[in-house]
């Protein structure tokens, strides 16, 4: 019997009873539609965090005071100090330092005419923007006269424009900040989330010394502290070299003898990100090996309902068999409808997924990237589930004997 001829056989068979099918086919379906849909939304993370390692740059190092937590005692408090004068040495005295960003920040009240939210505050200065690749929309930026002037000046994120600044430009306006008048200057260019779900574009930057004099100062923090240091490495191949020497000229600067752990901490941007990245594929994985569980309960449901066939067709197989049919014609045919079953529960299922792919990334603002690979393997899966076990109910009924048709009512 040639193969056409078994897969139309098969097709008629099984359109003999097309509720039956389909519902045989549910379990294949569920599973290869979460498979294409957790690989899709996975992919999608890991361009998300791609995208943000290429927004922020692979070349920066934050420096944040404190001892890391491996060095400090249990329960101890976190020890350290950041000054504007360890950004200044840190600029002129690194070699493979290109710029160092300084930067304070809190949250505040921000309020103009059209009404008032709460946002995140950043003192900066004027080599902030070129650290961290921010960009302007309109207006003009923070400049090394509004620190020497503790100028109130700010610039504002796109979210916080629309915000308060509804259907105009905020440029020159008025903003109060925790009830202090400041000056709109410039609009940030939007960057939209973060990683961790944050609004990126919910900001106001003042210059630092307005920050920490007239703002943050009033609650307490030190005259010349700050709260982080970006540093833009030169060469982000020579990373490590960059943070090595960091951790010395701050160790030096910081009178800290041989054996005493530092009283700072240092972050390798990219190294965070790509960590994320990669517990990011890890879990997408995991989640699909779970997902493929729904394949074999499906090959089960496929199996049960083969075995059943074979017991309601025996009449049939046996007046096949009477009339010259060979075992192995009985078997391709039963195997060819378990996995044809097994198909287009398959197709089904990827398109499916492929479906909740899309409204996951347009509906309910999940980034979700479909690609080729995982359709393709959820499909060979689903043969592969097809074949074993469809292979048990197809050898039972090419052991059938004619004489057991003549045994049936």
């Amino acid at each position: 019997m040639r193969a056409p001829d078994v897969i139309a056989e098969a097709l008629r068979s099984l359109g003999a009873n097309r509720l039956r099918a389909g519902l045989t086919t549910l379990g294949v379906i569920i599973g290869v539609a979460s498979v294409v849909l957790l690989m899709a939304i996975g992919a999608g993370t890991q361009a998300s965090i791609h995208d943000e390692i290429e927004r922020t740059g692979t070349n920066l190092v934050l420096v944040m005071p404190g001892a890391p937590a491996s060095a400090r005692p249990a329960a101890g408090p976190v020890r350290g100090l950041l000054t504007d004068e360890d950004a200044r040495i840190l600029a002129d005295e690194g070699y493979g330092i290109v710029a160092v960003a300084p930067t304070v920040a809190s949250v505040v009240r921000l309020a103009s005419p059209a009404g008032g939210v709460s946002s995140t505050l950043q003192g900066v200065t004027d080599d902030f923007f070129a650290v961290r690749n921010w960009r302007l929309a309109s207006g003009r930026s923070i400049v090394e006269e509004d620190l020497l002037t503790s100028s109130r000046v700010a610039m504002i994120g796109a979210t916080v424009a629309e915000n308060l600044f509804p259907g105009q430009d905020p440029v020159g306006a008025v903003l109060r900040v925790n009830e202090v008048q400041m000056e709109v200057i410039g609009v940030l260019e939007a960057k939209g989330r973060s990683m961790d779900g944050s609004d990126e574009d919910d900001v106001v930057l003042l210059p630092l010394t307005t920050a920490r004099e007239q703002i943050i100062g009033r609650q307490g923090v030190t005259a010349r502290s700050v709260g982080m240091v970006t540093v833009k490495i030169a060469d982000s191949r020579r990373i490590e070299e960059g943070i090595a020497e960091i951790r010395d000229i701050l160790r030096l600067r910081h009178a800290l003898p041989p054996g005493q752990p530092d009283d700072f901490r240092l972050t390798n941007l990219a190294e965070m990100l790509s960590l994320q990245q990669e517990a990011s594929a890890a879990m997408t994985r995991l989640l699909a090996a779970i997902a493929s569980i729904s394949l074999v309960v499906g090959g089960i449901g496929i199996m049960n309902i083969m075995l059943v066939s074979v017991t309601e067709r025996t009449r049939e197989i046996g007046i096949r068999m009477a009339l010259g049919a060979e075992p192995r014609a009985i078997l391709a045919q039963f195997l060819a409808e378990a996995v044809t079953l097994s198909v287009a529960g398959g197709a089904a299922g990827a398109g499916c997924g492929l479906l909740a792919a899309w409204l996951a990334d347009s509906r309910f603002g999940l980034r979700a990237l479909p690609s080729t690979e995982p359709l393709v393997l959820a499909l060979l899966f689903a043969t592969l589930v097809g074949l074993l076990f469809g292979i048990y109910p197809a050898m039972m009924a090419a052991r059938k004997s004619p004489l057991e048709a003549l045994r049936q009512d």
